[in-house]
């Protein structure tokens, strides 16, 4: 048996007045996602348990068939693993993003998608100002998705998991004076933050970037720590090998720390500009070897968090003709497979932040029961009587 799993990241919506009080989803043309839902059935799941955050992290960890109230400890470790940073057992990782504050209003949480090596270039000037002896180590990721891990050698991390930190997505032309780290560590936190205004201030990066009219990197801005989770592998729990196409670094992370593969795939950039073709026909190829693929798609989240409802309908397609159509028909050619279509969480473009709550998935192939419903929408989802709210459990369904 073969199987496919596709992550539309944040696909999930509200009715939008700007597409005829439609979702997204609705209001896309996505024949691809419909023949897969009258193929099988449509349903609902809960990825993000209600006292938990409303964040990939979480969210995937549960799409990907782990209970996160037994595993999440914070976004950025998982993104440790991605860039194979080794976490001791006092070290703790923090997602370090690079962001445009003015005026205590978080204006750009990208700083204006700054370029991988323009991050570089920050973050190595930043290590340069630290102490050498600082516990403290930066480490570039992709454009703003940066680290920055505490070495706590032989002494335990100020920090606990009741340190508080905001996702920076989460204030998008909102007041941040009182969004700071707060709790056990914070102050160290705080204070690295602070200094950045004055590092970044002056640094020839910004300079040039606001002399082409590019968003300048004002802060850093530090939030999802934790320290590395321990996860049985995949192949021991579900007795299957898998293999993760995404240009995000918490999903590769994820999927090295169950066991997965990860394919680069050029192109790929985590955004709206993806090459999605090049996805869908990177998954085709992997099948030939691996027994699950996982398309992660970021592009349909980045839209909500920008507030660009078109762009969030261009990307839905995209996915469709581009991922979901090829590989489907792929999948149909196979002795046996099956398909699940879900996102990790809703990113409503109302508020341009990701929430809690059920989202629709699709699923359907080889020994899978079909249902009466015919599109894959949030409205079809609430009608239907399969409904996951630990949504972990989706996985035993979909492999059983």
């Amino acid at each position: 048996m073969k199987y496919v799993i596709v992550i539309p990241d944040g696909c999930a919506d509200e009715p939008q007045g700007t597409l005829q009080n439609q979702t997204p989803l609705q209001y896309a043309e996505l024949p691809n996602c419909d023949e897969v839902v009258q193929s099988g059935s449509i349903g609902r799941a809960n990825h993000v348990p209600p006292h938990l955050p409303a964040g990939s992290a979480v969210a995937n960890m549960s799409l990907l068939g782990y209970d996160p109230n037994d595993h999440f400890q914070g976004r950025a470790p998982l993104e440790a693993a991605a860039l194979g940073i080794t976490l001791g057992p006092n070290d703790w990782a923090i997602r370090c993003n690079l962001v445009t504050i003015k005026d205590q209003i978080m204006k750009d949480f990208t700083a204006g998608h700054i370029s991988s090596d323009e991050a570089r270039e920050l973050l190595e000037f930043a290590q340069s100002k630290l102490e050498p002896e600082s516990a403290f180590e930066f480490f570039s990721g992709v454009s703003y998705r940066n680290l920055i891990v505490y070495r706590g050698k032989d002494k335990p991390a100020p920090y606990t998991p009741e340190t508080r930190t905001i996702a920076p997505h989460d204030l998008i032309d909102q007041p941040v004076t009182d969004q700071y780290p707060r709790g056990p560590g914070s102050d160290s936190l705080n204070e690295l933050m602070r200094l950045s205004t004055d590092w970044f201030a002056d640094h020839r990066v910004n300079k040039k970037r606001t002399d082409q009219n590019h968003s300048a990197a004002t802060n850093l801005w530090l939030w999802g720590l934790g320290q590395q989770p321990q996860f049985e592998p995949f192949s021991t729990r579900y007795g299957l090998n898998g293999t993760m196409i995404t240009a995000v670094d918490l999903l590769k992370g994820l999927a090295k720390l169950i066991g997965w593969e990860c394919l680069m795939v050029p192109g790929a950039t985590g955004y709206l500009d993806t090459d999605y073709a090049a996805k869908g026909a990177a998954a085709i190829e992997a099948l030939k070897e691996t027994d699950l693929v996982c398309i992660h798609i970021e592009a349909t989240d980045e839209a909500s968090h920008e507030g660009r409802v078109e762009e969030k309908v261009r990307a839905m397609e995209a996915i469709d003709r581009e991922i979901i159509g090829p590989v489907w028909r792929d999948l149909q050619n196979c002795d046996e497979g099956r398909m699940l279509i879900c996102p990790d969480h809703a990113t409503p473009l109302r508020t341009r932040m990701h929430s809690h709550g059920h989202v629709p998935f699709a699923i359907a192939g080889t020994g899978m029961t079909r249902d009466p419903s015919t599109t894959y929408d949030e409205a079809t989802a609430m009608n239907s009587q399969l409904i996951y709210d630990s949504g972990w459990e989706l996985m035993s369904f979909f492999i059983r």
